[in-house]
């Protein structure tokens, strides 16, 4: 398991996006109309406009993600380990995913390492 991303929601995406611009000095590598990402040392910064997901997303807030080998492998060793993932494995349009929280409430990507 390898941190491999930090979301930022937010309805201020300009101000973010120039914020990280000034910081990294660097432009993100993909800009869309309330969306970048920038990439520093193998990890992705992903700053998105709020929204009010549909059910069967996850929740639309600041979220770590980790990527990993196999998710199903993953779930399962979590599992044994007492660590209880909130939404389940599953596809989505940026790829196969499950979420958990940490005790603080904070929540947490795990993602499938694509080839």
């Amino acid at each position: 398991m390898k941190l491999c991303e930090r979301a930022i929601f937010t309805d201020k995406v300009d101000a973010v996006v120039n914020f990280y611009e000034r910081l990294l000095n660097a432009k993100p590598v993909f800009r869309d109309e309330g969306i970048a990402i920038f990439r520093e040392a193998g990890v992705q910064l992903l700053i998105h406009k709020l929204y009010q997901p549909e059910p069967q997303w996850p929740p639309c807030e600041n979220h770590v993600g980790f990527a990993v080998s196999n998710l199903d492998e993953a779930v399962a060793e979590l599992g044994q380990r007492g660590i209880a993932v909130e939404i389940p494995a599953r596809n989505y349009d940026w790829g196969r995913a499950a979420y958990l929280r940490d005790p603080a409430g904070h929540l947490l990507e795990l993602h499938e390492e694509t080839a």
